[in-house]
């Protein structure tokens, strides 16, 4: 199949759950998201998903007006997709969350398919010590009773104001009930095929990340919803942690596509954290060239074509 030979590579900028004290390469500013970004698509990146903070403090931020100049200097600089996190941080709302949708009429934006456990390990309030910012320390130990809200009520609000703004969404599945609840709003016609599917593996709180635990929830997904394909549903997937590169090559030589970045991964290799998010996509690349072999890197405008993106020129920003 011709939609096999290309892997899209997705580079997932800053997120929200690392912060300033465990890297010092985390971008923050909206100048250094927007030039991380634009890097990491001429490293190989066909997307590139995004979430704002603040300049001043790194914390998560749902400012629309800081969306607006990190996603302006993306698109004058760069050809890639650009994919905004409606997951948002610890603390906001659902409306802080989708209002980016709205406002930008993004071609791809995250779709979270069910509320569940979401959390720093509790190792990381033990061996970090010393914190550059108060609110990291306090967004730590928040999480640890958290629940990541997406009810079905949130899940039919999401997905009508996407496809009201001509937003694909892009199904973010942390286990495989996630999977069940994106088939059921499938059944009832909420959501539409052609699905593009993440499979988010080993985050705290949800499945784990073994090549088992992929395979399983790409089964559940043929299962639900039939041979992926370009017609049905496309698939990623992502891993948290030293699981990104094993996970990523795995999924890449299974016919699936990829997802890196400093929002999943601060390091390299073992000891080596990586100083930018280039250089991810270029480990990733080189993954997939030298040990999958048989597929070609995609471009933005691959992307565009396997996914049945709008265009560029759509978007409001």
């Amino acid at each position: 199949m011709a939609y096999r030979e290309k892997v899209i590579i997705t580079c997932a900028i800053t997120g929200s759950v690392h912060t300033p004290t465990m890297s010092p390469y985390l971008p923050i500013t909206p100048e250094q998201i927007a030039d991380e970004a634009v890097k990491a698509a001429e490293a190989g990146a066909a997307i590139v998903h995004i979430h704002a903070r603040d300049p001043k403090t790194g914390m998560p931020s749902s400012d629309l007006n800081i969306f607006r100049e990190i996603l302006t200097r993306i698109k004058e600089r760069s050809d890639v997709v650009i994919c905004v996190t409606t997951g948002g941080g610890i603390g906001m709302t659902t409306e802080e969350r989708i209002a980016v949708v709205p406002e930008f009429e993004p071609e791809l934006c995250s779709f979270n398919m069910g509320s569940m456990n979401f959390a720093l390990p509790p190792e990381i309030l033990k061996r970090i010590k010393v914190w550059k910012y108060d609110w990291e320390k306090a967004m730590a130990e928040m999480s640890q009773d958290f629940v990541f809200k997406n009810t079905f009520k949130d899940l039919r609000y999401f997905v009508k104001t996407m496809y009201e703004h001509g937003t694909k969404p892009e199904c973010e599945c942390y286990c495989e009930s996630h999977l069940y609840n994106l088939w059921h709003l499938l059944r009832e016609g909420t959501i539409k095929k052609p699905l593009w599917i993440q499979f988010c593996l080993g985050m705290y709180g949800g499945i784990g990340a073994t090549i088992e635990d992929l395979v399983h929830m790409k089964e559940t997904a043929e299962r639900l919803f039939g041979p992926p394909g370009p017609d049905n549903w496309l698939w990623s997937a992502l891993a948290a942690g030293r699981w990104e590169f094993p996970i990523c090559t795995a999924a890449a030589a299974m016919g699936g596509h990829v997802r890196v970045g400093m929002e999943d991964n601060l390091f390299l290799k073992r000891g080596v954290p990586a100083k930018s998010n280039a250089e991810l996509v270029e480990k990733m690349v080189h993954l997939i060239e030298e040990v999958v072999g048989w597929r070609e890197i995609a471009s933005p405008d691959d992307a565009r074509r396997i996914l049945g993106l709008k265009g560029k020129d759509k978007v409001k920003f």
